[in-house]
């Protein structure tokens, strides 16, 4: 589907919208936490704050906003649709992310708080009362496997250089194991006056909190997908070469334009086969789906997408998507600028395809060190002619130092971002490639003054 241009007053007023419902999706979160609170308050907690008692008060309290952040974090995790319309499924894993330190540093209080309040309370050392707690009838030692879990899950996904160890397959199974770890918790939870115990008067709304979070989670990343998979069929019809690491896999299906996927936007593909059924890998589309065909292509970064590259036709697929919001749909500026590089260019190719343009609206540009990253340049040409948008091929490696995203030879020749694109101010900028390089790419557009909400970023990663 080509979207129609809207007027440029049409995509502002689109654009404020967005960044209203952004912030208001984030004001919701945060009233979670203010309801904890108040909550708490309602219980009796500042009654409780007596010298014997403040301890195990305020690990309480560190308890109910640390379990508050982590259900946020599973709802932001669980591939919500209209989360994903307003601010991206990446920006929304960003965000899951950013809460996974705060959240086990208050499990963390918690456990510490009430271990140390209640040995105080009970006249033991700590290492006793720890033991106590541990072996004693509450299933609080449950508890304290469920926090081991976490630490480990968080440690992993935190630490750039711990995560760097891990396999995409290995580090999404310790992954699955924090809703090990939130499960290891409920029995705790569960104990007379805790948040889930039926006679406590926040039960009802810690009953809920639990069932949006973990029943999104349930209904967008496993019954939404299954059906969707079943409905429209995909199989492998063909696997094209196009470079030595890169293929394009060619895909078919019933009814795929009812998915109303746009240009730009990405799936999590699962290949039924012995070697690849156990790994979801996020890729973009690389042409505008029809009815009954979609496109994909697939650079060989690892063993997971190494793998994928070699299923042969007749191969079964599942998906859970469409997701992202680097789209047309997402523009707010009169012109568009676009920049793309190695493998990132396959989203910036179903973008082009996806957008009604008017002659002179879009400048590209294509980066790329060698011959043979040089993925769907001819494609990319083609529509660029077909518009009427001028086209920029930067081949070459980068400057020495890496600290540009140009090629050394246009370093070389003093070009610049604003030579690159004159009406960078009214431009919205789309960035797709290596995540060091599109870095680059954003901070020499920020310091141009471009605002961050006219910049649209599409990572790679995991």
């Amino acid at each position: 589907m080509t979207m129609h241009p809207l007027p440029d007053d049409g995509r502002r007023r689109r654009s404020d919208r967005r960044v209203r419902a952004a912030g208001l999706l984030k004001a919701v979160f945060w009233l979670t936490v203010a309801m904890t609170v108040v909550l708490f308050g309602l219980w009796g907690g500042p009654e409780r704050l007596t010298p014997g008692t403040a301890l195990t008060s305020a690990g309480t309290m560190a308890g109910l906003i640390g379990t508050d952040l982590v259900l946020v974090m599973v709802f932001l995790a669980a591939r919500v649709p209209l989360v994903d319309r307003i601010v991206g499924h990446d920006v929304a894993l960003a965000w899951h992310r950013t809460l996974g330190e705060p959240a086990l540093y208050l499990i963390l209080a918690h456990f510490a708080l009430l271990t140390v309040g209640r040995a105080t309370e009970n006249g033991r050392n700590v290492a006793a009362e720890t033991l106590a707690l541990i072996g004693g009838p509450d299933d609080t030692g449950l508890a304290y496997l469920g926090l081991a879990t976490f630490l480990l899950v968080v440690v992993t996904s935190a630490v750039a250089a711990i995560r760097r160890w891990f396999s995409h397959e290995a580090w999404f199974a310790v992954h699955a194991l924090s809703y090990l770890g939130i499960v290891m918790a409920l029995p705790h939870q569960s104990m007379d006056g805790a948040v889930l115990d039926p006679r406590s008067n926040r039960y009802v709304y810690w009953l809920t909190l639990y069932a949006i979070a973990f029943g999104a989670m349930l209904v967008f990343r496993v019954v939404v997908p299954i059906v969707r998979s079943a409905r429209h069929g995909l199989r492998v019809t063909r696997v094209e070469r196009i470079a030595p690491d890169v293929v394009s896999i060619h895909l078919t299906g019933r009814h795929l334009d009812r998915l109303r996927a746009a240009g730009g936007q990405y799936a999590i593909w699962r290949f039924w086969t012995r070697a690849t059924w156990f790994h979801g890998h996020p890729v973009s589309l690389s042409a505008v789906p029809t009815a009954t065909t979609a496109r994909i292509t697939v650079r060989a970064l690892g063993k997971g997408s190494d793998r994928i590259s070699r299923v042969r036709p007749g191969t079964r697929v599942g998906f859970a998507g469409m997701f992202g919001i680097f789209t047309a749909a997402a523009r707010s500026s009169p012109r568009l600028a676009v920049v793309a590089a190695g493998v990132g260019v396959t989203p910036v190719r179903a973008l082009l395809e996806d957008s009604a343009l008017r002659p002179g609206e879009a400048t590209i540009v294509l980066r790329g060190s060698g011959e043979d990253d040089r993925y769907l340049w001819d494609e990319v040409s083609a529509l660029a002619e077909t518009t009427g948008s001028r086209l920029v091929l930067m081949p070459g490696s980068r400057a020495p130092g890496g600290d540009s995203w140009m090629s050394a030879q246009a370093v070389q020749e003093g070009v610049v971002i604003e030579k690159v694109f004159p009406d960078l101010s009214d431009s919205d900028l789309y960035v797709c490639g290596p995540p060091a390089w599109a870095d680059a790419v954003v901070r020499d557009a920020r310091a141009t003054g471009l605002p961050a909400a006219q910049i649209h970023l599409e990572r790679f990663g995991w």
